[in-house]
C-alpha cells in the first residue's frame, strides 16, 4: 500500500486543519494523513451510496417486506393455535358450569375493561381474588 503514496499538495482553512489535528487521536489514526485519508474515503462512499438512491431503498424494502411478510404469517399461525385453546377450554368450563348469560354478559363487560386498563396484563391469581372477593 505504501508503493501506491505520492505526496500532494492540499490547501484548506486553518480552521478545518484544527478540527484534523483536534480529531485525529480520537479516532485512532497514527498520522493526520490517515485521517484526512478515512475522511475523504468515507465522504466518497457518502457520495457514492446516495447515486444509487433508486437502488437501495428498493432492495431495503424487499428485504423488509419478505421478511415482516414471514413474521406476519407465523404470528397467524400462533394467534390462530391460541384461539383454538382458548375455545376449546372455554368450551369445556361452559360445559361444567351453571352460568347465566346475564351473568356472562356482566362478566365479558368486566374483562373487556380490564384488559384495557391494564394493557392485557392479568393472571389468574387477579382473576381468581376478584371472584372470590378479597
Amino acid at each position: 500500500m505504501g508503493e501506491n503514496r505520492h505526496r500532494h499538495t492540499v490547501w484548506m482553512d486553518d480552521a478545518v486543519w484544527d478540527q484534523v489535528e483536534s480529531h485525529y487521536q480520537k479516532d485512532n489514526c497514527s498520522t493526520k494523513n490517515e485521517y484526512i485519508e478515512k475522511a475523504i474515503q468515507f465522504y466518497s462512499g457518502y457520495l457514492n451510496s446516495e447515486r444509487a438512491g433508486d437502488y437501495l431503498p428498493r432492495v431495503l424494502a424487499d428485504v423488509l417486506e419478505g421478511k415482516l411478510g414471514a413474521l406476519g404469517k407465523r404470528m397467524g399461525h400462533l394467534l390462530f393455535k391460541l384461539a383454538v385453546e382458548e375455545a376449546l377450554m372455554g368450551n369445556l368450563v361452559a360445559a361444567g358450569m351453571d352460568v347465566a348469560l346475564d351473568t356472562l354478559r356482566k362478566t365479558r363487560v368486566r374483562c373487556v375493561k380490564e384488559v384495557r386498563e391494564t394493557n392485557g396484563e392479568i393472571d389468574m391469581d387477579d382473576a381468581l381474588a376478584y371472584q372470590k372477593g378479597v
